[in-house]
């Protein structure tokens, strides 16, 4: 448990919660913002004064969870915020003129009596990583979440992208480049190890990466990550989106995560005789992921947007198949020049996805590889894009979900990632997400218009 407090009684204020207090008056905070997300992953905070910090490291801080979507009925509403205290940051945009500025802490949800809440994302994580404990395994977890930035109209979003940039650009071009420049100082500020800032393949698409970290660390780090680029993005009156496809006819937005298993302070996805480099486990690990791919898309891709990224030609992924090579696979092994960075990735994940069921599901899946002992198929080197329906069948690739409610049937049938979120969590989100689907089923779209309204 991340704040070490038993089930039963929460702890007294120790060393790392007593920094964090006199940090507070120190600094001139004024609020806390006790951060938590819901199924969904959409972040939710409740603000205290920063004088009641004691009292939320000691008591928590209650509120009421049927308000939350996916969280408990009326009847068993009260639930408590506990902050865990690694995850203080002061947020550089909210410092006002006279120096007051407010906190961030990021917080497990738990029930009345302390005991941790099932329909928790937070919580679902931690238990998928005590799993892979007790296997002897610490997990890193490293992603690259995009986004791109629009022009907005009186503070609304228009689908106009800031910059006429592609991959690479530079100034005149790129003009979003002293944006995110701002952006990776201020994720500087708020302790992320920024490795590269760069635009993207498609107009006003950018990305800003960073350093993997152990998983629980990198899930609260995409949740900090967007909060902070949308703020940036505010203050430069433009608009960051993390919608994937937010534009017809252009790229869209993944999140291309990376994964690797540490024993005993060692790569265990590392073996310098092991074809690749990868270790059995490495490729067991890898099976998991292949064998599970059309339920992990349920929670990776986790709205009707999600697929109209995942389509042939704009190389997001479709084809579940692995390679050493190119990036036209679900799944790759990206070239590393050391032990400790050798790593799998995982290339369908988009940034609507909530972070911790999606690194939770993840998890599952190549645990489950392992568990089993599956074996992966070889790599396919070649652009499986420019595969036939006959030379796809000869390679044993199928495709993964074309559709949400596709998705969901997998992830229904799929009793490793059911386990995985836990039943509270998997029952709330089938059902959230099913009705979102058949709302998008009846809806008409302005392509509907356009094509057929004066035709027929």
């Amino acid at each position: 448990m991340t704040n070490g407090h038993s089930d039963s009684e929460l702890a007294e204020i120790g060393p790392s919660e007593q920094k964090i207090i006199d940090s507070i008056k120190k600094n001139n905070i004024d609020f806390l913002r006790l951060q938590f997300v819901d199924i969904l992953g959409t972040v939710k905070n409740i603000a205290i004064p920063a004088h009641q910090a004691e009292k939320a490291f000691t008591e928590g801080i209650y509120f009421d969870g049927s308000s939350i979507e996916g969280f408990t009925r009326i009847q068993e509403s009260d639930m408590r915020l506990v902050p865990d205290p690694s995850t203080y940051a002061e947020l550089p945009w909210r410092k006002d003129e006279n120096g007051r500025g407010t906190a961030r802490l990021i917080s497990d949800v738990r029930r009345i009596d302390n005991s941790h809440f099932e329909g928790d994302p937070r919580t679902a994580l931690q238990n998928s990583l005590e799993k892979a404990k007790k296997m002897g395994f610490e997990v890193n977890v490293g992603t690259e979440p995009e986004f791109f930035l629009l022009k907005t109209n009186q503070g609304t979003p228009t689908l106009e992208t800031h910059d006429v940039g592609g991959y690479f650009d530079i100034i005149p071009v790129d003009i979003g480049s002293s944006i995110r420049r701002n952006m990776v100082y201020t994720l500087q500020e708020l302790g992320f190890d920024i490795e590269a800032s760069h635009h993207e393949v498609a107009e006003g698409q950018h990305e800003i990466d960073w350093k993997y970290a152990p998983a629980l660390q990198t899930a609260d780090n995409v949740v900090t990550f967007k909060a902070a680029v949308r703020a940036i993005a505010h203050q430069h009156d433009v608009y960051a989106t993390f919608m994937p496809k937010p534009i017809s006819g252009i790229n869209g937005s993944g999140m291309h995560t990376h994964m690797s298993l540490f024993e005993n302070g060692n790569n265990a996805f590392y073996d310098k005789d092991g074809e690749f480099g990868l270790s059995d486990v490495a490729k067991h690990y890898l099976a998991g992921l292949l064998e599970h791919a059309p339920a992990l898309t349920a929670i990776c891709n986790p709205i009707v947007n999600s697929y109209k990224r995942l389509v042939p030609g704009y190389e997001a992924p479709v084809y579940i198949a692995w390679s050493d090579v190119n990036r036209s696979a679900l799944i790759r092994k990206p070239a590393s020049r050391t032990a400790a960075g050798t790593r799998v990735e995982l290339r369908s994940p988009d940034p609507a996805a909530n972070p911790y069921l999606a690194i939770a599901a993840m998890l599952e899946a190549g645990l489950d590889g392992i568990n089993r002992e599956l074996e992966a198929p070889a790599p396919v080197r070649e652009n499986i894009y420019d595969f036939d329906s006959k030379k796809q069948e000869e390679y044993g690739i199928t495709t993964l979900p074309s559709n949400l409610g596709d998705a969901l049937d997998a992830l229904e049938a799929d009793d490793i990632i059911c386990n995985a979120l836990g039943s509270h969590i998997t029952e709330a989100y089938l059902n959230t997400k099913r009705a979102e689907y058949a709302d998008y089923l009846v809806s008409v779209s302005a392509w509907e218009h356009d094509r057929y309204l004066s035709v027929y």
